[in-house]
């Protein structure tokens, strides 16, 4: 951003570079030949949405476009927040230095649920009214996606529309739609209709009618107008290959989250584990040929001169081709020095060849994923690893030469038991001890176990369980240190109090709107952030505007009973998720998706009916 606006502003902030823009590799437009201005905002800081792939691709689509010139926003931390109210600056977009006011279109990507108020604070302090009805023809259309949107319903009240599903091809046909209805004259009403009968995997919530029991549960959910779908069917990518992927993406000038190249080599996941929302909403599965990659990443590497690569799948050692994947990449990155690294990987399929391979370079963190201690509760979630199989992992890992792991497990899982969260702390002994039980010179081995709270996810068979109490969580937390006995372990843990807001969110429906806009009235932002997050006051707020956090978090919800996210359709149907939940509490588990086909419903999206892969 070349503009002498906002110097002085700069000048008063502990990090100016998350605003001042100007990156290597940014996208700059001449205005007199642009028509649509998007501004792409990330409701968190510059470090954290700067490593966001999906940001990038996403604003790669629309910049692709002739006329249409998207640029960026983050959200200002607290000291950039307090000189823009102070000054009567309003937020504005790092690219041209521009309010993000003055644009056509405002798009929110939510990641996750406890960024809510940070997507008030932004329009707050931009100058948009939070509330869609109380936006005319003279603000900006004001469009949300990302993972939340499986349930929008609690953020339904402030945005104009919903982008439902993968957005590479739907978003840019939402700008041509607004281009064409602005060519029109067509009224923001106009073109809300429109978007919502004339465009797949659009949904605009001021078009629906909901009513509720005298027990606080769903009545109806239904459109208001001819035309509007009753359901929403989420968008899929059917072919990775041909899709756009951002090679030439901003090099930030802070240190990021994650500062390297981010491979993406596949969508979706053939596992089922029945707590993760993402293994079913983003099915069928889907694969980028190794050749698509290796070009790709000799793009990223030679536009950005990273020295590290990540390959970034939900299960990667899901990946059909991964062997041949890292071969045509070792071919080039051993002699440049680039490292390479995988995200958590499944244990059942690991093993040492390939961990030679990608530590020929540098040796990069390894993390396992158990989620459970116990075999019985592994069967319940359906997780399909045994203990002789971790172990085994393990064991090859530490033979290879690594003296460190990291494992995640969840605690408040459905049916767990203090059997099971003994578990935890006996199957981490069990791993010091497959480390010591061959000779290791000079060694010493560190297990990191990060336990986080289970909170029930739309779209999962567990979406109708009720979280732990408070007390429950915290309890557990409690007798899980307890039970570590050596410093080998080092054990952590999430604030289950963080847990039981982001379960209400996940759960919620249009109602707890009226919470988010509260909270926003009170200060409440980064909520994401230890610092900042304030549970009593969140408690205040719900019992301010009417509301019982227990409603929402805490009760089991009949399998008959409307669920707020219903009229959303993520393409696998609940009939499989009500199955998957029956053979939860029989500790019956399903294969996976390449092993036999379970019928979930996915493989039916994209056009032709066939299996998943």
């Amino acid at each position: 951003m070349n503009d002498d606006r906002y110097a002085a502003l700069l000048s008063r902030v502990s990090k100016p570079g998350r605003y001042t823009g100007g990156e290597y590799g940014e996208t700059v437009k001449d205005k007199s030949n642009v028509d649509t201005r998007i501004c792409f905002c990330f409701p968190d800081t510059y470090e954290i949405g700067m490593s966001n792939l999906g940001m990038k691709i996403l604003m790669g689509c629309f910049n692709r476009m002739d006329g249409v010139w998207c640029e960026k926003c983050f959200a200002p931390w607290t000291d950039m927040e307090a000189v823009l109210r102070e000054t009567g600056t309003p937020l504005f977009a790092l690219e041209s230095g521009d309010p993000v006011k003055d644009f056509d279109i405002v798009a929110f990507t939510m990641q996750y649920e406890l960024c809510y108020t940070n997507v008030l604070n932004m329009l707050s302090l931009a100058g948009i009214p939070a509330l869609a009805r109380e936006r005319g023809d003279g603000y900006p259309l004001i469009i949300g996606g990302g993972p939340c949107t499986y349930n929008p319903e609690p953020m339904a009240d402030f945005f104009d529309v919903f982008s439902i599903g993968e957005g590479e091809e739907a978003l840019p046909e939402l700008a041509e739609l607004y281009r064409d209805s602005r060519a029109k004259g067509e009224s923001r009403e106009r073109f809300l209709y429109r978007c919502a009968t004339e465009l797949d995997g659009f949904y605009v919530p001021s078009l629906y009618e909901v009513s509720y029991n005298s027990d606080g549960t769903l009545n109806s959910f239904a459109p208001k107008a001819e035309g509007v779908p009753d359901k929403i069917t989420k968008r899929i990518i059917t072919d990775l290959d041909k899709v756009f992927y951002p090679v030439a993406s901003e090099i930030p000038y802070l240190d990021v989250i994650h500062d390297r190249i981010a491979l993406e080599v596949s969508r979706g996941c053939i596992r089922g584990c029945r707590f993760c929302q993402a293994g079913i909403v983003y099915r069928p599965y889907r694969e980028k040929s190794p050749g698509v990659l290796d070009s790709c990443a000799r793009d990223c590497q030679k536009n950005s001169g990273y020295s590290e690569m990540s390959l970034s799948s939900l299960s990667i050692s899901d990946y059909t081709r991964l062997d041949e994947l890292i071969d045509r990449l070792l071919t080039w990155t051993e002699d440049k020095k680039i490292s390479l690294s995988l995200p958590s990987q499944r244990i059942d399929a690991f093993y040492e060849e390939l961990m030679k391979k990608v530590m020929s370079v540098r040796k990069s963190g390894l993390t396992f994923a158990p989620e459970a201690g116990t075999q019985r509760l592994r069967d319940v979630i359906n997780k399909n690893i045994t203990e002789q199989e971790i172990l085994s992992a393990c064991g090859k890992a530490f033979s290879g030469g690594r003296d460190s792991l990291k494992l995640y497990f969840m605690n408040g899982l459905p049916t767990e038991t203090d059997e099971d969260i003994a578990g935890i702390a006996g199957l981490s002994q069990k791993i010091v001890d497959e480390f010591y039980a061959e000779k290791r010179p000079r060694r010493s081995v560190q297990v990191d176990i990060s336990v986080s709270c289970f909170v029930p996810k739309p779209f999962t068979p567990f979406q109708w369980e009720p979280q732990d109490s408070l007390e429950e969580l915290e309890r557990k937390q409690k007798l899980l240190k307890g039970l570590i006995k050596t410093r080998k372990i080092r054990y952590s843990y999430h604030d289950a109090r963080v847990s039981r807001i982001e379960a209400v969110f996940a759960k919620g429906d249009r109602r707890v709107s009226a919470a988010i806009a509260e909270a926003c009235r009170r200060g409440q932002r980064f909520d994401a952030w230890d610092e900042y997050f304030d549970y009593d006051n969140w408690c205040d707020i719900f019992a301010s505007v009417g509301l019982d956090i227990d409603f929402y978090a805490c009760r089991r919800i009949p399998h008959d009973e409307l669920l707020p996210w219903d009229h959303i359709d993520c393409g696998v149907t609940k009939s499989f998720l009500l199955r998957e939940a029956d053979r939860s509490v029989k500790g019956v588990t399903t294969p996976d998706c390449r092993t036999v086909c379970s019928g979930c419903g996915a493989s039916c999206l994209g056009g032709e009916r066939k299996c998943c892969p």
